[in-house]
């Protein structure tokens, strides 16, 4: 028995880091997932491999949700679950932020995950409840220099669950939030978009950076944000929503002095 036997899932962002993690492991919990991305060939290759459906979803068009949930439901006959992980992450000084950029950040983060709680919700409901589980990031509940306009579309997916959670939980919705820190996946470690590169001495060298800064002295794993996805997917949950979890090494907590 899988935790989420007889559950379908639908994750954005999945072909590849944390939301292909988080794919995996749900579909050997049981799930039937759907992969959403815009990389076509590495979701497509990710769903033939584990056995899950793909679709293409730029998670800022509201007719790609659309037709994302008619292709799922033509798959799976429903949806009741969904991962909004989708994501991207600029590096600027505010001041110095062109409002391009800041927008298409918004589109993409913020408007993304608004567009997949109005998508999904009807569908949920008809399927007699599900979750949601958005991801935020740390920055979405403290500041950190060179990511504003990430940090401004954080923070507001943190409210965004919140007010989801109110008012779809008399339809037996549950709307939470993963915060994840650093994690080592290609936002946060390029040298994994480098074919030639050497990933394994670039996971040395990230953990070695943020020794000084996490107190578990490394940086996160995607399959460490998958399982606490699946947690807030799963039963083992089932009393809680509205909430952001933090994933992060104990860096929200502060920093040692020694």
């Amino acid at each position: 028995m899988g935790k989420l036997d007889g559950r379908v899932v639908l994750i954005t962002g999945a072909a590849r880091g944390q939301g292909e993690q988080e794919a995996r492991l749900f579909v050997e919990e049981g799930a039937r997932v759907v992969v959403a991305d815009v990389l076509d060939d590495q979701g497509e290759a990710l769903a033939k491999e584990i056995g899950a459906h793909y679709v293409h979803l730029d998670v800022s068009r509201e007719d790609d949700w659309s037709a994302a949930v008619r292709s799922a439901r033509g798959a799976y006959g429903r949806i009741d679950g969904l991962v909004n992980n989708a994501g991207i992450l600029r590096f600027n000084e505010l001041v110095d932020t062109p409002l391009a950029e800041f927008m298409q950040i918004v589109q993409v983060n913020q408007v993304g995950v608004f567009l997949g709680i109005k998508t999904l919700a009807p569908e949920l409901a008809a399927a007699g409840g599900g979750t949601i589980v958005n991801t935020a990031s740390y920055t979405g509940l403290t500041g950190m220099a060179y990511v504003g306009a990430y940090a401004a579309t954080k923070h507001a997916i943190v409210g965004l669950t919140r007010v989801a959670a109110l008012e779809l939980a008399a339809k037996r919705i549950r709307v939470n939030a993963v915060c994840p820190g650093a994690v080592d996946t290609a936002m946060s470690n390029p040298a994994q978009l480098d074919p030639g590169a050497n990933t394994e001495e670039a996971s040395q060298a990230l953990d070695e950076l943020y020794r000084k800064l996490v107190p578990l002295g490394r940086i996160g794993r995607p399959e460490e944000v998958a399982r606490l996805a699946l947690f807030l997917t799963g039963e083992d949950s089932s009393y809680i929503t509205g909430q952001p979890f933090v994933i992060d090494g104990g860096w929200l907590a502060g920093v040692s002095v020694l």
